[in-house]
């Protein structure tokens, strides 16, 4: 059976001014339509997408990836949100091995170009207090474009999109992929498919059960989902990002006001005040807090232009002599309307008004908001639209937060990661875990919100939320996996993306090297045991041990020494490896026959002798 679409939406195309429909593009039989067979197709070149193709490259597959913008990298680069959404630990744990290549690379980049701000090991370009690495988009473009093309067994195809899907006894059989900018469209022949779109647009093209917005209590039994019926159109809000410059005061940039800029100043509204949660995301109370553009306010980590910025000036010279800052804020979130299972030109439509509220947003910025204590309006702030490599200055694509979510083997719920529900260091153990992740639950209101913003406790990524309940060779690779609503909240953010598809390339890999389906590795414990080692030799971390990173000669026995269960998952974040072993810890860990010096070497002995 094959399911086609009769149109596409072409999102590099959405206008500002004008009619949407010159962003829809027909899906006609094209004359220039070839076969191609590979061992995986990676749809969508995201966050999620280019860590799974590099992966399943790694491993020795052919590879084929498909993205519908001319940038790699999805949140990271075309969606503009080039300020990682990471945690605490993550200058020394809780990202994988490649995760850390792409960070050390960033860094490196600007190095030589600083006065000495740039020998420090944690130096960050934007010295912003939302994350301790921001960057320019282009440059992680360009770096994972090299890493992809310097791989040799990855074929990319840009501009292009996922057009159809043919599926007999409950496998796909091929995908039909359309360019957007030229005659050609491919037919591709793969043994795995990776959905790492944004949407999740395989799940309806394979006829694969999903589900969007937010599901009922009755549905999950989480405590803050919906108390009736599920929500479909309860989907968070997604956001055009834009990139500023900080011109002298006496210079005037004001860009034109924007149609329907009435109507979404009062509706959005547009403010600096915001409600902060019981996320706490950045450390600060919960409660109404008042930021300005320029001034840090009482109670507040900074202002709104520190808050993203990607070039702080004062770190460099001539090179970068103004400061550039991004703007993702609730006040550019658009929540009137989801993208997901609309026709293409409502889409388009909804696309273009998202448009209109981030540079009504910014107009805003210019003539009326509180630059300081004592200023309305900042007519210096200067849209810099080669920053988000557009014309119209907003990020190719918009930041997407949740998409269609997989009916998976495993879906993860808010019990399971709330600190209100897990009082332990940790979440809820996994023992099918292939990797992990640490956010709050950071929900971006829609008009009818469901959920609550909420700590977590550091969490792990169960293999079977990566697999669908029916579909033998597909995959979850990006923000499509088995979550909720809420808990989709936590498990979207840079590092926790890039790290589930890494995993699920990995994955894809291990299943056709084993001649098995994906959902045989996680039904048969020595398959899955074997896969789980895999990751570890790829250095992807299975579970919370910050002293111990991927880059530690302990790092693989630690790490298995946990998920054998020798610690007990209540053991707290830190191993202490070079700590004395003691003898009620050898017996409890199972231990046999002389003491070890170290727990590191404890862990050693006891793996050597394991038979996994």
């Amino acid at each position: 059976m094959e399911t086609r679409l009769e149109t596409l939406v072409d999102v590099m195309q959405v206008p500002v001014v004008g009619e949407p429909r010159s962003a829809v593009v027909s899906v006609a039989e094209r004359s220039c339509t070839a076969d191609v067979p590979c061992d995986v197709l990676v749809v969508g070149g995201g966050t999620g997408g280019v860590a799974a193709a590099l992966a399943a490259a790694r491993r020795g597959c052919s590879v084929c990836l498909v993205e519908e913008t001319d940038w790699l990298g999805g949140q990271l680069t075309s969606q503009g949100v080039a300020a990682l959404d990471e945690h605490a630990h993550i200058e020394t744990f809780g990202g994988t091995a490649s995760y850390y290549r792409l960070r050390r690379a960033l860094r490196q980049h600007y190095r030589a170009a600083t006065s000495g701000a740039g020998a420090a090991p944690d130096f960050n370009p934007g010295n912003c207090w939302v994350t301790k690495l921001a960057f320019e988009p282009r440059v992680a473009a360009t770096y994972l474009k090299d890493v992809v093309d310097k791989t040799g067994n990855v074929t990319t195809y840009l501009r292009a999109k996922a057009a159809a899907a043919k599926v007999e006894r409950d496998g796909i059989v091929c995908v039909l992929v359309m360019s957007l900018i030229g005659p050609e469209a491919w037919r591709f022949h793969p043994k795995i498919v990776l959905d790492a779109t944004e949407l999740g647009d395989i799940l309806p093209l394979a006829g694969a059960e999903y589900r969007c917005g937010a599901e009922s209590i009755a549905d999950t039994g989480e405590p803050h989902a919906a108390p009736g019926e599920m929500r479909p159109q309860c989907v968070q809000s997604y956001t055009y990002t834009f990139a500023l410059e900080r011109r002298p005061r006496h210079e005037h940039h004001v860009i034109p006001r924007p149609e329907r800029y009435d109507y979404f100043r009062n509706r959005q509204p547009y403010s600096l005040t915001i409600e902060v949660r019981g996320g706490e995301i950045y450390s600060e109370e919960s409660g109404r807090l008042s930021y300005t553009l320029f001034e840090t306010m009482p109670g507040t980590k900074g202002s709104l232009w520190t808050y993203r910025r990607l070039i702080d000036s004062s770190q460099f010279g001539d090179r970068f002599p103004a400061d550039v800052t991004m703007i993702n804020w609730p006040g550019n979130d658009y929540r009137e309307a989801t993208l997901i299972d609309r026709p293409a030109l409502e889409v388009a439509a909804t696309l273009q008004d998202a448009k209109r509220v981030s540079l009504g947003f910014l107009h805003w910025l210019q003539i009326q908001a509180p630059a300081d204590r004592e200023r309305l309006g900042a007519p210096e702030l200067m849209l810099r639209p080669d920053i988000m490599g557009s014309r119209d200055g907003l990020s190719k694509h918009p930041y997407i937060r949740e998409g269609r979510r997989i009916q998976a083997v495993k879906t993860i719920t808010e019990q399971e990661v709330s600190t209100e529900y897990q009082p332990g260091p940790r979440a809820a153990h996994f023992t099918d875990s292939v990797g992990i992740g640490w956010y709050p639950i950071d929900i971006h209101a829609v008009a009818s919100d469901v959920g609550v913003s909420c700590r977590t406790r550091p969490f792990q990524i169960p293999l079977g939320a990566l697999l669908p309940v029916r579909i033998t060779n597909l995959i979850a690779a990006s923000k499509n996996i088995g979550t909720t609503h809420i808990t989709n909240g936590c498990y979207r953010l840079h590092p926790v993306e890039w790290n589930i598809g890494e995993s699920a390339g990995c994955l894809a890999a291990f299943a056709i090297q084993h001649r098995m389906a994906p959902r045989s590795v996680h039904g048969d414990n020595a398959n899955l045991k074997a896969f789980q080692s895999t990751l570890l030799a790829e250095g992807i971390p299975l579970a919370w041990l910050i002293d111990v990173p991927v880059d530690d000669p302990a790092f693989l026995s630690v790490q298995k020494l946990f998920m054998e269960g020798y610690l007990g998952t209540g053991a707290g974040l830190h191993f202490r490896s070079d700590d004395p072993m003691t003898a009620d810890e050898w017996l409890a860990w199972g231990g046999h026959g002389e003491l070890p010096r170290s727990r590191v070497a404890a862990a050693r002995q006891l793996l050597d002798k394991s038979p996994g």
